[in-house]
């Protein structure tokens, strides 16, 4: 059975809101690679949502910067996001591997200005997809 495609968005976004309030409790316990990655993984699901809700019914990939591209054809905000966003990409392996990161490990290399930064960039996709689909707007 096929779903709606607005209920489908919105079942992605309302698992990155969830994320995102998990990538929260992340900052404040101190855990600042996670919510890094965390913070990438919001912006992937939020942008999803987008796609989704746009009638797509196969949405693979883990690339914010290939995600607000793909969005990008059905609506040209999401371009300029993409290169506000895009910086995201690089949290996504090396926050949780340690040998993605030289005689060290990601629980010591990410620190909390990075997550504060890494959130307020998942912070816009969130806004920019909840004003989409929310908003009742559905691109052409």
């Amino acid at each position: 059975m096929q779903r709606d495609p607005q209920a489908e968005g919105l079942r992605w976004l309302e698992q990155a809101e969830a994320d995102r309030e998990g990538a929260r409790l992340l900052l404040e316990g101190g855990s600042y690679h996670l919510a890094c990655f965390i913070a990438q993984q919001v912006a992937e699901k939020a942008l999803k949502a987008f796609l989704y809700s746009q009638g797509e019914e196969l949405v693979i990939g883990h690339s914010v910067e290939a995600l607000c591209r793909w969005a990008a054809r059905y609506d040209p905000e999401f371009e300029a996001l993409r290169g506000e966003v895009a910086p995201l990409d690089g949290y996504s392996l090396p926050t949780r591997y340690p040998n993605s990161v030289p005689d060290s490990i990601p629980a010591r290399i990410y620190n909390r200005a990075m997550a504060v930064e890494a959130l307020r960039m998942a912070d816009a996709v969130l806004t920019h997809v909840r004003r989409k689909l929310r908003g009742g707007h559905r691109a052409s």
